[in-house]
């Protein structure tokens, strides 16, 4: 059976960003192929344990896609302090086998996990705006998406996940965890919190706050993270505009602009015009083309803005709103890359002091034990396309494994299968659960 297949049949989809259906993604003919290794977001730890732990999974994935897209080049990308993931990496790449696999090592800036980051730093080509690195012969895997292909080589299906859980907890870990487990499982598996607080799922920059842990893990959950209630953070990912501050503070410094990576590769990325057009209320932007190549990384927001506005909140509002209009992005390269750009490349240390988060800037040691639960709540969506389509009903009983929903019928999408052996309690819109049968 061809890897496309396989990896359909496996229900894999990428485990480290938008979670876009896998096999369609490896179904081309590229010149490169890149392992993001680079986890983006800090405080997260997943990647480079993963890396470390199951560095022959990792090779033999991106070998398996090297061969199937005919790519002349296999290259694992990775920061150069994650020193345990770089030896284990080294070591099995002396082996006469895995001689065609090369390593890249980035530096510890933010965003170096960024897929337009890391095509630029290794094959110096600029994704353009509203296109994918396929448009500059690349293909990007996140290291986890490429154990899980390894995995799906051997029959086995994607039902677990590796997820850190750090912040305002007592004890930092990274867990594997199965599918739909419940996002207050993991936080008790780490002891709890330190102090009352609200949750960031995901990154601190990129990640979305949330009230509740009731919430199921999927396929492309990577991060919990326990903020303080009243941490200057949380204010900042507020996702209520204030117009008026707006309007009364943002003096057109262009700072946001400056620092913003995208910007920096030539894509026309440029906040504080879109600051400016929301400010007045009518269309200052130019050429807003541009504004669809936002990654929404935060850096405007987090960093560069001096008075504590939102830029990045302001870009993904008025590109919701072109959106919703029925524009899409114009496939184009504006101009060259800054001359300047690796003065622009921001230390993760400095993000993290910025963003006040030093004092969780710790190792979360990866407990490789598959946590277990009586209840899974296997989500429809996961990332991007149509939800699957259930194909077991309430009251069935299910194995571990099993498939329980597949792709739609000519539609983009990924297979969803048991994490837990038990019974199928209930069927929603957005999820099926089930539970362990009683002994």
């Amino acid at each position: 059976m061809e890897l496309n297949k396989i990896v359909c049949d496996a229900g894999i989809l990428g485990a480290g960003g938008a979670g876009f259906p896998t096999h369609v993604k490896i179904n081309c003919k590229a010149e490169y192929v890149l392992a993001n290794g680079a986890e983006c977001e800090p405080l997260l730890r997943v990647d480079q344990q993963v890396m470390q732990y199951y560095a022959a999974d990792v090779i033999r994935g991106i070998r398996a896609v090297k061969e199937f897209t005919g790519a002349k080049h296999a290259i694992i990308c990775l920061k150069a302090h994650y020193k345990d993931a770089v030896a284990a990496l080294k070591k099995l790449l002396k082996q006469e086998e895995n001689k065609d696999v090369e390593l890249h090592l980035l530096e510890a800036y933010y965003p170096a996990g960024d897929e337009q980051q890391i095509v630029y730093e290794v094959t110096g080509r600029v994704v353009p705006t509203g296109g994918l690195p396929l448009d500059v012969g690349t293909v990007v895997c996140n290291v986890s998406t490429l154990v899980n292909i390894a995995n799906a080589m051997d029959g086995k299906k994607v039902i677990e996940k590796y997820v850190t859980v750090g912040g305002a907890v007592k004890k930092p870990v990274t867990l594997r965890v199965p599918i739909g487990i419940s996002l207050k499982e993991l936080l008790d598996a780490a002891g709890g919190t330190t102090e009352d607080c609200k949750y960031i799922i995901g990154g601190p920059c990129m990640g979305r706050v949330v009230d509740t842990l009731d919430i199921p893990v999927t396929k492309t959950t990577g991060g919990l993270l326990a903020i303080p209630k009243n941490h200057p953070l949380l204010e900042t990912k507020d996702e209520k505009l204030n117009l008026r501050m707006i309007m009364a503070v943002c003096c057109q410094c262009s700072m946001c602009t400056q620092m913003c990576p995208r910007n920096a590769l030539g894509l026309n990325v440029q906040p504080h015009k879109a600051m400016r057009s929301l400010a007045n209320g009518i269309d200052l932007m130019g050429d807003f083309n541009g504004i669809f190549s936002c990654c929404n990384c935060g850096l405007c927001t987090y960093y560069a803005c001096n008075f504590g506005l939102k830029p990045s909140q302001v870009m993904q509002q008025l590109k919701s709103a072109i959106a919703s209009k029925g524009t899409r992005a114009r496939k184009e390269v504006f101009g060259p890359v800054d001359g300047g750009l690796d003065n622009k490349k921001v230390p993760v240390t400095r993000l993290v002091a910025r963003l006040g988060l030093t004092q969780y800037d710790v190792p979360a040691p990866l407990e490789d034990k598959l946590m277990t639960t009586d209840r899974v709540r296997i989500a429809l969506k996961m990332g991007v396309g149509a939800p699957s389509v259930p194909k077991v009903a309430v009251g069935d009983k299910v194995r571990k494994n099993q498939l329980i929903a597949d792709i739609a019928e000519k539609k983009l999408g990924v297979k969803m299968h048991a994490s837990i052996s038990g019974t199928v309690t209930q069927i929603t819109e957005d999820y099926i659960e089930i539970r362990r049968s009683s002994k």
